[in-house]
């Protein structure tokens, strides 16, 4: 079991934040089947031809998820969120490739439902995990590649520190082809119902279990629910 909370920080300043939990067990990540990466590659390319109809930032998704950013003191312009970041890439036609299934179903999620969702590997954190709005001094090295600072930006963080964000996540606690444990964070936006949240989370649960195999428990931390164990 893992205990998730979520910092009452972030619903002073966001009442309906929201954020959606999966926890999964006896996975296998592996190279994504053909099936996927045809999914991805066929839904990707749909989309380039939406947007160049619809701006990226008039999407539903991506325009709440830029208000949410607005709403918690940082520069959406600065700091694109990943779901944004995804999405420009797409609109300029460079497509994401295959990275293996666990981050190349996480990167369609995030497409998907138009928000920031993280996926790590439970054999790297320590200790209870917390959902927070991140200080001065908050930062980690990141897949990028550098390191990030997250003031004013959501952090996920552990024993630790912080190991994830909507913005980018840390190379600590990174999915790979070795792990069989994972934690799935969905950073939800906000108009979404208690209902179709977890609605959302099942769905996405039982598609990656589909993939992967084992076995997943899902979990909505919200106003009247600021923490749970998974």
């Amino acid at each position: 079991m893992i205990k998730v909370a979520l910092d009452s920080t972030l619903l002073n300043k966001v009442p309906d934040f929201k954020i959606g939990i999966i926890h999964y067990t006896k996975i296998v990540v592996s190279e994504s089947p053909q099936m996927i990466k045809g999914r991805t590659q066929l839904y990707q390319e749909n989309l380039f031809l939406e947007l160049q109809v619809s701006p990226v930032t008039e999407r539903a998704g991506i325009s709440e998820w830029r208000k949410l950013w607005k709403s918690l003191g940082a520069d959406p312009n600065r700091y694109r969120h990943s779901a944004e970041s995804l999405m420009r890439r797409i609109a300029k036609q460079n497509y994401i490739a295959p990275f293996h299934s666990a981050v190349d179903l996480n990167n369609f999620f995030s497409l998907q439902y138009e928000m920031p969702v993280g996926i790590y590997d439970i054999e790297n954190l320590d200790g209870n995990v917390t959902v927070s709005l991140g200080d001065e001094e908050t930062g980690y090295e990141g897949l990028n590649g550098r390191f990030n600072s997250l003031h004013n930006i959501i952090v996920t963080s552990d024993a630790k520190g912080p190991f994830g964000s909507p913005f980018v996540d840390s190379k600590r606690t990174a999915v790979t082809e070795n792990t069989t444990k994972a934690l799935q964070v969905f950073y939800l936006r906000p108009s979404l119902s208690i209902e179709n949240s977890n609605a959302l989370l099942a769905a996405a649960g039982k598609m990656f279990s589909q993939v992967h195999g084992g076995d997943f428990t899902t979990g909505l931390l919200f106003n009247t629910q600021q923490s749970l164990e998974i």
